[in-house]
Parts: structure tokens; sequence; C-alpha cells
């Protein structure tokens, strides 16, 4: 589908009207991630790939203590490599592949990261496991992964914004097989042709389901990227020895457009060249809590301050767009959560929690609020509903409406169509660092979080990017 007008990275950009053929799509992917520079990026863009990189390295902190972080470090801990990468937490160090899987996991399994919204939607921060490994090993710098960010956003969105994968049963995770593998491949320098079989070499093999997010969701919610991230690496590895993959991967009669689309697609020009960089439309979150309900969550606040006594609360109607419902309220245990993950990706619980505890917060999440009858009771009352005027503004706006209706018959109601965090209601810089040091705290010193801020708000300066990783250590006794 055509992008709808956005802001972007560069000033006064003109509307272009050509589109890329996919018959030729591997050499348009290969080409533009050779080519792309940091002198290509507008200052603000580098501004707001830096304001990613605090966003996401405070969420994989905040994930760090969670039982599948633990579960994917105790694995990676136990393999050595002639040429590590490092783990998020522990400061150990073991294959790229296995570590670029365990940071991915402390990134996602909060569900606090950022969100891109197209015709599929997905977390393009995911991409930065990836990078922080392929960083790495190759020395790179911060330049060199600030340019390797805006390249993976860049195709991800793009192919966000052309195709949706899971009407066929796909998990978006399958799309960031591309630009993972990309991205990669350009921190580890390789030259066209291996750069070319990487993706072959990754696409092929690497298809994600959708029933990752839906029914009783697993642990494996918080996974299934850090796993694009473990085979991009592993990919890019392979190729660098002169391992072939198979082609042509999208257009081949067996490739990614019949297995996964459907037919042929097209994409809108990259950034660069007086095009808008996607970097600049990916979307923070103010909870920790699936993307689509977050305006859910705001609309939730606003009508509590409006209720004189919240337990006369007798229905509470959500109106919200037809994805949103699909994905965080399209089956029954999204009124019975029984886990963290199912909780986090439950509209009808996280409207409950707003209203009854006045935020959503991690500890929301714990089984002391899980086994609450007077909290799922509440979750009993609410329905959720299709509201056309929310489907006609997606995925510009994520418009939902909130009404309670009292025993007395009063009702109460508010609406948001921008969360604050969302590229049309962003977050100010000090918000950021805000949401930084509440994941942070108790995990970092403030001396290691105020050092960890410097370093990634000057990100372009860094020389090895090392640096970075192996700055977030964290001390709790059980990595040892």
């Amino acid at each position: 589908m055509p992008s709808s007008p956005r802001p972007n990275g560069t000033a006064d950009v003109p509307t272009c009207k050509a589109q890329i053929r996919m018959d030729s799509i591997s050499d348009s992917l290969t080409s533009y991630a050779e080519s792309l520079t940091f002198q290509d990026l507008p200052p603000e863009v580098v501004h707001q790939a830096k304001r990613l990189w605090v966003d996401t390295l405070g969420c994989a902190i905040g994930g760090l203590s969670s039982e599948p972080a633990r579960m994917a470090r105790d694995l990676a801990r136990g393999v050595t490599s002639d040429r590590p990468a490092t783990i998020l937490g522990s400061g150990r160090q073991t294959t790229p592949d296995l570590a670029a899987f365990a940071n991915g996991v402390a990134i996602r399994y909060m569900d606090y990261n950022d969100t891109y919204t197209g015709s599929e939607l997905g977390h393009p921060s995911d991409h930065l496991a990836a990078i922080l490994a392929a960083g790495e090993v190759a020395r790179a710098s911060g330049k060199d992964a600030i340019v390797a960010t805006v390249l993976a956003y860049e195709l991800f969105c793009r192919l966000c914004d052309a195709v949706i994968v899971r009407d066929r049963g796909f998990d978006y995770a399958t799309l960031g097989t591309v630009s993972s593998v990309l991205a990669t491949a350009k921190l580890l320098d390789l030259p066209s042709e291996q750069m070319t079989q990487a993706l072959n070499l990754a696409v092929a093999p690497n298809i994600a389901l959708f029933q990752t997010r839906v029914g009783d969701v697993s642990m494996w919610k918080g996974c299934a990227f850090a796993n694009v991230s473990r085979n991009a690496l592993f990919a890019a590895m392979l190729a660098s020895r002169g391992l072939t993959g198979p082609s042509p991967i999208f257009e081949g009669r067996g490739g990614f457009f019949r297995a996964i689309v459907g037919g042929e697609f097209t994409l809108d020009p990259f950034g660069g060249n007086g095009n808008a960089f996607k970097v600049m439309e990916s979307s923070m979150k103010r909870y920790p809590l699936g993307h689509l309900s977050q305006t859910v969550v705001e609309a939730a606040m606003q009508v509590r301050s409006q209720v004189p006594h919240l337990d006369e609360i007798a229905s509470v109607e959500v109106q919200t767009l037809q994805a949103a419902i699909d994905i965080m309220a399209g089956d029954s245990q999204k009124w019975h959560p029984t886990n963290r993950e199912t909780a986090d990706h439950s509209m009808p619980y996280s409207t409950a929690v707003a209203l009854m505890h006045g935020a959503v917060e991690e500890r929301h999440f714990g089984d002391e609020y899980l086994g609450n009858s007077a909290l799922l009771d509440l979750v009993q009352k609410v329905r959720v509903s299709v509201s056309e005027e929310a489907n006609r503004r997606w995925p510009e706006a994520m418009l939902s409406i909130v009404t309670v209706t009292t025993t007395s018959g009063d009702t109460y109601s508010a609406e948001v169509p921008f969360h604050r965090g969302h590229w049309k209601n962003p977050m100010s810089d000090r918000e950021v660092e805000e949401k930084f040091h509440s994941l942070t705290d108790g995990h970092l010193t403030s001396d290691q979080s105020a050092a960890l801020l410097d370093k990634l708000w000057s990100l372009e300066g860094v020389q090895d990017i090392g640096e970075v990783v192996r700055m977030v250590q964290v001390d709790d006794g059980k990595d040892a």
C-alpha cells in the first residue's frame, strides 16, 4: 500500500510516485544496504536513532531478570568462540549468534520496545540485538551502528508497508529476517555477492508463525525475533565462508512471493536522496504491554478520572480497530490470562488494570494481580467492538474509545488517537531518559546509568560499539 503522509527526516520532501519493481528485489535490497552511509543521514535521523538506542537498551536492562532472558543467557554462556560477542548483563562472551539471541530476548521480553505500524506491524528495535553482536565482532564504530540501525528500520518498515503476512498465518518476524541479515552483513562488511547469499540463507529456512502472538501466549513471544537475530548472524557467517543459498529467494516458484505473500508487491523508494527515512515513524511505548493497547490504556486512564466511584462500574466498552482486536482481544484467553505473556497482549486485562489501579506497570503482570478476583471480575465486564472510524484512520492513527457505564446508568467516555510516544505525539528526550531510568534502577548503579546514557547520546563518537555492550553488566549473583 502507498505510505500515508508522515513527518520525515528531511525538510519539505516531495512525494515520490516511483516504486521499486520486486522482480529484482534482492538486487534492490542489497544495493541499498551497500550504498547507505552516515553522510546520507540528516541530523534529525541520527538523533532519532540515538533516542531509540536509549529506549531499547533501557528495555533490555529491564528485561534481564526475566525467566526467558535467564534461560537464554544460561544457554549462551556454555558456548565459546574464537570470535566472540558479549552477553548483556553478565558480560560473558559466547558465539555472535547466541549473544544476539540472548540479548534479543532481554530487549523484547517486557513488550516495552518501540513499534512500527504499516499494513503489517512489528518492533523494529528488535534488530538491535543483531546489530550489537555483529558490530562488536566487526569492531564497528558508533557511526556504523547508527547506519545499520537506520538501514534495518528502513527495510523492515518498507516491507511492513507493502504486505500483510499475518493473514496467511505468518509472524512479522518473517519480514525481520530480511532486514536483520542485511544490517548484519553490512556491519560484517560482506562483499555484494556474499551479502546476497546471506539474504538467501536467512530467508529460506526461517519462516515464523503468527500463532506466536495469539491464543494462550507463551514465553516464545519474546523470543521469536531474537531467533531472527540469531539466524541473521548465522546466515551472514556462513555466507562469509562462501556458502550459497537458494535463489531467486523472492520471485522463484518456491520463493517468498508465492509461499509467504501469495503474489508480487512493490516497495516505496528507500530513505535518502530526498525520500523520508522510516526510523522517524517508529513509536515508543508508554506502558509495558502490546502496542495496540497503548491508546486503550490512555483512554481508560482518562475515564477513570471522571468516574466518581470505581466500584459502581457496570460495564466497559472498548471501541478500536479490527487489527487490535484480532491480536489483543480475538480469543477467550484474553479474558482469562494466566501468564504475563498473555496478559500483556490482553486488551480486556490491561483496560481493567488501568481502571482499577490508575497505572499499568510491570508489577501488574505478576501472579498477585493475575489471580486477583476483583480485578478479574472487572475484566469480565469489558467488551470490545470494532470502530469503523478507527479502521479508517489506521495505520496513521490508532484510535481507541473507552466508555464506562455505572450501575446508576451514567456513562463516561474518552478517546485517544495517538498515545504518548506515538510518532505523532512523541516523547521528549527527557521523557525517554525518565523511562530509561525507570527500567535501569535496581539493575545499574546511578554512575553506570549516567555513563551509559552519556555514551548513547554521543554514539556517533564511539570508536568501538563493543564498548556499549560491555558497559551493561548487572551483578545479581545468578549469572556467575
